[in-house]
This record gives C-alpha cells, sequence and structure tokens, in this order.
C-alpha cells in the first residue's frame, strides 16, 4: 500500500536523523542581517512581530533581510522556490558581528511538497536525497579517508585551525578541515567563513575580501569539547586563486572572544 505523507528529510553528518538542532541568529533594529539562499525565496515568516523579515514578493529574489526590536526569542521559517523549508531561532542582541548568511542545501530541514512513500520500503526517506548530495556525501567520504600534510596551520589560544586538503571534483571544490581544542574550555562555534583575499591589507583601498559560499559540508561541528578535535570538509563553487590571491579561513566562537584566522600563502 502506498500513501502520500509530508517527510522532513534532515541531514546532519550527513546522515538522516530524527531532530536538528537548529541554529540561532541575532538581529537588532539598526544593523540589516541578510540571509542568502541558493534559490529564490517565496515565503519567509516570523513568529513574533519585533522580528521582521523582509524580501521582494514581486520579482524572484535570493536574499532577504531581517531586522529586530527588543523582545523574546522568537522563530523564522523560510520556503525557497523549490520548496525546501529552513527554520531558525531568533533573537534579539544590542551588538551584532555577523551580518551575512549563506544558506546551504544542507541546512534545509524537509520540503513542502508531498512525497510518495511505500509503507513497506525501509529506505523510501533516503531514496528522496538527491544525486548531488550523494556525490558531495561520497567524496567527502573519500577525502575524510585519505591521510594529507596539512597546507597551513593556525594555533591561537589553545584552538588550532588546520587547513589539510583542497581538492576539485567536477564545478566544486572541497577544504578539508581539522579543528583541534587544546584548551580547558569547550569551544563553541559560532560560525566559520571561507574567504578569497587580494591585495595588501595595510593598503585598505587595495585590499579585497570576498566571502565564499559553502554549499555543503560534512559535517561544521557546532561544539568541540575541551582536547577534541573535528575534521570535516567544506564544499564550494569552484574557484582558482589568482598570483595575488590567498584563501582565508575565519573560525569565530559563540560568546566568546576566540578568533582564529587561517591564511594560506600566496602560492598556494
Amino acid at each position: 500500500m502506498k500513501v502520500y505523507v509530508f517527510v522532513a528529510m534532515i541531514l546532519l553528518s550527513c546522515d538522516l536523523i530524527g531532530q536538528k538542532r537548529l541554529d540561532t541568529i541575532y538581529a537588532n533594529n539598526h544593523k540589516n542581517v541578510a540571509l542568502f539562499f541558493t534559490e529564490p525565496i517565496r515565503l519567509g515568516i516570523t513568529g513574533s512581530p519585533h522580528f521582521v523579515f523582509t524580501y521582494n514578493r514581486d520579482k524572484e529574489q535570493y536574499f532577504g533581510l531581517l531586522q529586530a526590536t527588543p523582545g523574546k526569542e522568537s522563530n523564522l521559517i523560510a520556503i525557497t522556490k523549490n520548496g525546501q523549508v529552513y527554520s531558525y531561532i531568533l533573537k534579539y542582541k544590542e551588538h551584532i558581528t555577523k551580518l551575512n548568511y549563506f544558506v546551504g542545501l544542507d541546512e534545509s530541514i524537509g520540503t513542502e511538497s508531498p512525497v510518495m512513500i511505500d509503507e513497506k520500503t525501509d529506505d523510501s526517506i533516503s531514496s528522496t536525497i538527491t544525486d548531488k548530495t550523494k556525490n558531495y556525501k561520497n567524496f567527502c567520504d573519500y577525502l575524510l579517508s585519505r591521510n594529507t600534510n596539512a597546507i597551513k596551520t593556525k594555533r591561537k589560544k589553545g584552538i588550532k585551525v588546520q587547513l589539510q586538503d583542497v581538492a576539485y571534483q567536477g564545478d566544486e571544490v572541497y577544504l578539508v578541515i581539522e579543528i583541534k581544542n587544546k584548551s580547558h574550555i569547550d569551544f563553541e562555534v559560532d560560525y566559520l567563513n571561507v574567504h578569497v583575499t587580494s591585495g595588501n591589507k595595510r593598503r585598505k583601498a587595495s585590499f579585497q575580501r570576498l566571502q565564499q559560499y559553502v554549499m555543503y559540508h560534512q559535517t561544521i561541528p557546532i561544539q568541540i569539547k575541551a582536547n577534541e578535535g573535528k575534521r570535516f570538509v567544506c564544499v564550494l563553487p569552484k574557484f582558482v586563486l589568482g598570483d595575488n590571491e590567498r584563501l582565508m579561513l575565519e573560525l569565530s566562537e559563540l560568546n566568546g572572544g576566540r578568533k582564529v584566522l587561517v591564511k594560506t600563502n600566496k602560492s598556494n
């Protein structure tokens, strides 16, 4: 017997599990926080009037702007043109440092469209995962199975961030990254951004830093406990560094002051 149900496909650590921890987005009333999606936004709803999410309802647009006034936490539900559903916890914060969120397909909590499932088939949910996602996962697994020499390592306040490998596959570039916490305090990740930089930072007019879009990851950790380490892969649209360009990883701690920047040499 076949029935129609709504299936929430939840990807965490590239496996299907019962629940995904929702990320928290902070906003205030004097800065715009931008959310960039892979598909145009069709619907965006907040659970409280003191959070406002605006996007172009008349013309397809890939980003929306979030603002907030002081009040209790709420949530945001966004649905893109292809039916992917995204959900976040919203909190007001007077001082915010992260103003741009690039939302990858792997952050979707499910789809609004009904999926036909055979009740007797155990792997019916898994069959709905796209071939592209499977390809990402398979190549990530392969990269994580290899031993690699570090390309660049940075240590700061007991946190070590190491770029271990840069691999190209099709139209994507894969970054193998390891984070180790050698301090006695757990490290909770606020964000890990990937940038391509060019020019001389001392000459601000010529220095440029372009944030790259992480379209899939396996899996950026939420927390690294004291004296533990995590190794994972980020997948980005393909890019090639020019002669005067460098790759930079920016790791920041949530509710803490620790931040680590890893910059490759220009020859890499």
